[in-house]
């Protein structure tokens, strides 16, 4: 973070970064506006640029902020709870507490899923891996994996509770316009997946 920004106070860091946020998810990386982000901000006419040294420095300064967020989802576990699935519908419910506390940092992170831009391309697509890779490596921890099947390969079954969970997350995601109108609606089904996947890759008695 730039010196000057970070000196900053923390209500008109908040404007700023909201309004870059909004801007950037409605509109794109390149047609995005800074002056529409000074406006909405608040803020004297150049002094966006103080702060940050170009828009594309701007733009990934807000993939730190929102990973920043992110973590807050992993601060709220209980790392105690050892079962996969118990442990996703744990991390479902803070996730869904997260979201409608920082809409304007999710629908941004959802505007990345389609930003084409060649001039942040290569930076998004190494975060978006790094998140997502970073994500479900924590999310793991300390699972008790004793509770699958003995006869298929735990990484495999593993990859295939990923992949599940990942396309249906995207599916549920992609039903919303905004996460200010998020609500509890967008984890309906989860339990019903999980049940299948239970009954494909747990143990009998694990059931």
């Amino acid at each position: 973070m730039n010196e000057i920004f970070a000196n900053l106070e923390q209500e008109k860091q908040e404007r700023i970064i909201n309004a870059a946020l909004k801007e950037f998810a409605q509109n794109g990386y390149d047609k995005a506006s800074t002056n529409v982000i000074i406006k909405e901000a608040e803020i004297a006419k150049g002094s966006l640029f103080k702060y940050f040294n170009s828009k594309k420095e701007l733009y990934l300064f807000l993939f730190d902020y929102v990973n920043g967020i992110i973590n807050k989802i992993y601060d709220e576990m209980d790392w105690n709870e050892t079962d996969l699935f118990e442990r996703m519908k744990q991390i479902g419910l803070i996730k869904l507490r997260i979201y409608k506390q920082y809409p304007k940092a999710f629908d941004f992170l959802k505007s990345v899923k389609t930003e084409n831009s060649s001039e942040v391309k290569t930076e998004i697509d190494e975060i978006k891996k790094e998140i997502v890779g970073n994500g479900f490596g924590i999310s793991y921890k300390n699972i008790d994996r004793s509770k699958f099947r003995d006869d298929m390969d735990t990484e495999k079954i593993m990859n295939v509770i990923t992949w599940t969970i990942l396309s249906f997350a995207e599916q549920q995601v992609n039903k919303v316009s905004s996460f200010e109108n998020v609500d509890i609606e967008l984890l309906h089904d989860w339990d019903d997946y999980f049940d299948i996947l239970k009954r494909c890759f747990y143990k009998e008695e694990e059931q």
